[in-house]
């Protein structure tokens, strides 16, 4: 008998696999009530998504809560557009770096949306009726020949079909010499601070022509520039307190009561060096890539490359907890910097109790530690567990001693899926994980009517 032929196939696993650059996920964030949550990718679009109304049934087989809580999409927009500087001859990414929701003051919500240089503001909203029964114009929108309007009507609203309107309302430019690495929204709800590498602006969300320089680092030789500005944030209910981190390590509180050009820090927080961990790498891996504070005010989280630590806002000597992300990586720092890893910026984000930090990794692996018992968990964002009801494995990364079944070695780690990006939804059990153009919504169902960790 002759061999039969094999049909060609596809790659099913190179399709799935494939990703433009454009689509890769740049930044998470829920609102307020995280019944909404923003995602902005390379490509300069914002995607936005909705949580549906949750049923209050139960099945009378499982005596289980029949809730969805899913979030679809709800309206998507082209944000920002590739531009040139012609005075610099640079390319402006159209990459979206951050994205902040404004506190919601009437049915309509507000965002703000930043790339390298530009920041928008935006107005989403809603509109299911429409006028109908115009005098001078008729059902296409054409003005009617005034000569034969003989009677006047009074225009209705008709019920139409339910539409997301996206609409620019504020364009903030020209305030920024320098690549915009954060945006935060002050409590005050009226202003927000944009931070470059060198510079942190205040602006007044009504006004887009000027803005107010409160910490200008820049030398006046910049031979002389020892570090750069990787963060900034408002506190959460001082509108005068904001915190900028440093590619030092470094975290400066400034009171803008003390001095209208924050220069000057109020308060300082630096972690002594170790001087038998120095290495050549060391001022890398300590560069703060992000910096948050609790929901209470009282903490600071930040990330460095390897760690992940608390700060008290009343002791800056040094951080009350140190929690290690990815330790196992130190002996591979020579190769994650020929690799260019070693500059991956990882977010940081607490829990709405401020209970539990959440942080990034590779391999598609992010960790999460418990503050009162120091105990950390690997978790993995992957296909098979976005399924519904699907529950989050554990994983562990081998480091020596005894391998358990599903371990995975240090040299087997995937650098290219990294999770850089996440929010946690901000008063339930709900987490976004972004890895590169996938995004992941994870909820915890363990006790969802008390939504305890």
């Amino acid at each position: 008998m002759g061999e039969v032929a094999e049909s060609p196939k596809i790659n099913h696993t190179f399709l799935r696999d494939y990703v433009t650059e454009a689509d890769v996920i740049s930044t998470v964030e829920f609102n307020q009530t995280g019944d909404l949550l923003a995602t902005g990718d390379k490509g300069g679009r914002v995607v936005i998504f909705q949580r549906e109304s949750e049923s209050k049934g139960e099945t009378e087989e499982t005596g289980e809560t029949v809730d969805s809580g899913e979030y679809n999409v709800y309206s998507t927009f082209q944000s920002h557009e590739p531009d040139f500087d012609y005075l610099k001859s640079l390319e402006i990414e159209e990459k979206i770096n951050k994205i902040r929701w404004l506190p919601q003051q009437n049915a309509a919500h507000f965002l703000l949306s930043t790339n390298d240089k530009t920041i928008k503001l935006w107005k989403v909203s809603e509109r299911d009726k429409r006028p109908e029964g115009y005098n001078l114009k008729d059902e296409e929108g054409r003005l009617k020949d005034i000569s034969t309007i003989t009677s006047l009507q009074v225009p209705v609203l008709k019920p139409t079909d339910l539409m997301v309107e996206v609409r620019p309302r504020r364009v903030f430019s020209n305030g920024h010499t320098y690549h915009v690495n954060s945006i935060s929204v002050n409590s005050d709800g009226e202003t927000y601070l944009s931070a470059d590498d060198l510079r942190i602006n205040m602006w007044h969300l009504g006004i887009t022509d000027r803005s107010f320089n409160i910490v200008d680092i820049k030398p006046t030789n910049m031979e002389d520039l020892t570090e750069v500005i990787t963060a900034a944030e408002f506190h959460p209910h001082h509108c005068h307190l904001f915190v900028y981190s440093s590619s030092k390590g470094t975290l400066r509180l400034c009171d803008m009561r003390a001095s209208a050009l924050c220069d000057k820090h109020t308060k300082l927080f630096e972690e002594p060096e170790d001087p038998g961990n120095r290495s050549f790498f060391s001022e890398i891996i300590s560069s703060v890539s992000d910096v948050k504070f609790s929901h209470n005010g009282r903490y600071l989280l930040t990330r460095d490359y390897l760690t992940a630590k608390v700060w008290d806002l009343n002791m800056d000597k040094g951080p009350v907890e140190t929690y290690q992300v990815h330790e196992y990586l130190r002996s591979k720092l020579c190769s994650l910097y020929e690799n260019d890893c070693i500059f991956d910026k990882f977010e940081c984000v607490w829990n709405s109790s401020d209970s539990v930090i959440m942080t990034g990794a590779y391999n598609s692996f992010f960790r999460m530690f418990d503050r009162e018992t120091g105990r950390g968990v690997t978790l993995e964002a992957w296909r098979e567990s976005s399924k519904p009801r699907a529950v989050l494995r554990t994983r562990r990364v081998y480091t020596g001693g005894k391998r358990r079944r599903g371990d995975v070695g240090v040299d087997s780690l995937d650098f290219t899926k990294k999770i850089l990006h996440m929010a946690w939804h901000p008063s339930e059990n709900i987490i976004a994980i972004a890895a590169t153009n996938n995004l992941y919504i994870f909820q915890d169902r363990v006790n969802p009517d008390t939504q305890t960790q």
